[in-house]
């Protein structure tokens, strides 16, 4: 197979990346001129991208090309990192979250993430559901009942532990736990889900299910997913954003971008040319 070798500076085209904008798209995150370095080694170069509300996006491209990072950047988890240090501009319903005295807290409880590994805390799957009610100070158990059945229903997953809320959540499979993680992301009602391959770890019919469970929750949620696999990608979002290097190379509608892509190095990449 040919090996196809980018060079990350002023290899492509000025707003490459741009993708045509449709009128009835109303973007919920806008990203412009954004660039993030670890310390001296910059990770992320000049990221322009408009999100677009209650739709499917994915991030696809090799490994370290900069997918998760500018994932993480979406709720500041990246600030965790002690030389992490930004330029640019994240827009969320058109307020920066990076401006000065910004509420974290507040943002992630308005961005839900879900991790490449399920991650279920070592308690009861009810007590998983409720976490983030009961941070919050709710203790009114009526509420907390429904945003346990409500959560689980919107994950796909009441019906096959509804009997089972007092058990340990390790005790569920891994594909259930996933679909958990999803529950507890979605019980403090975020306008956003990130999900940074959240189907890695799992089997062919657990992967079918979360597929099955972001196609329901569109619409309601926005999602932002990085993948590995194109073939998900494809299969799952309304939008694509091809990156490499660092950079979003193109950004298009998912059917666009995969049969009529605009730049030689997507197409070289989503037909196996390398990566």
């Amino acid at each position: 197979m040919e090996t196809k070798t980018i060079e990350p500076e002023g290899s492509f085209p000025a707003g490459s990346a741009d993708a045509p904008r449709k009128e009835e798209e109303k973007p919920i995150l806008e990203i412009g001129g954004f660039n993030l370095w670890y310390g001296k080694k910059q990770a992320l170069f000049d990221i322009h991208m408009a999100v677009p509300r209650g739709k499917v996006t994915a991030l696809i491209g090799p490994s370290g090309c900069g997918k998760s990072t500018l994932l993480r950047s979406m709720n500041r988890i990246n600030d965790l990192v002690d030389s992490v240090r930004i330029e640019g501009s994240v827009k969320l319903a058109g307020e920066e979250i990076y401006r000065p005295g910004a509420d974290v807290i507040s943002l992630r409880k308005r961005m839900g993430m879900v991790f490449q590994k399920p991650n279920p805390f070592p308690m009861s799957i009810y007590e998983n559901v409720v976490y983030p009610l009961r941070i919050d100070g709710e203790r009114r158990r009526r509420v907390l009942d429904d945003a346990c059945e409500r959560s689980l229903a919107g994950a796909g997953l009441w019906e096959e532990v509804k009997d089972r809320l007092k058990e340990n959540a390790l005790r569920l499979s891994g594909g259930q736990q996933q679909r958990l993680c999803i529950a507890r992301a979605i019980a403090g009602e975020p306008e956003v889900l990130l999900m940074d391959e959240p189907c890695s770890a799992l089997d062919p019919i657990a992967t079918d299910k979360v597929e099955t469970l972001m196609e329901r929750l569109k619409g309601d949620y926005t999602i932002l997913i990085v993948t590995h696999s194109m073939q998900q990608a494809a299969r799952t979002s309304d939008y694509t954003g091809f990156m490499y290097l660092g950079r979003l190379v193109e950004f298009d509608s998912t059917e666009e971008l995969f049969t009529k892509p605009r730049l030689k190095e997507t197409e070289d990449y989503i037909t196996g040319r390398f990566g």
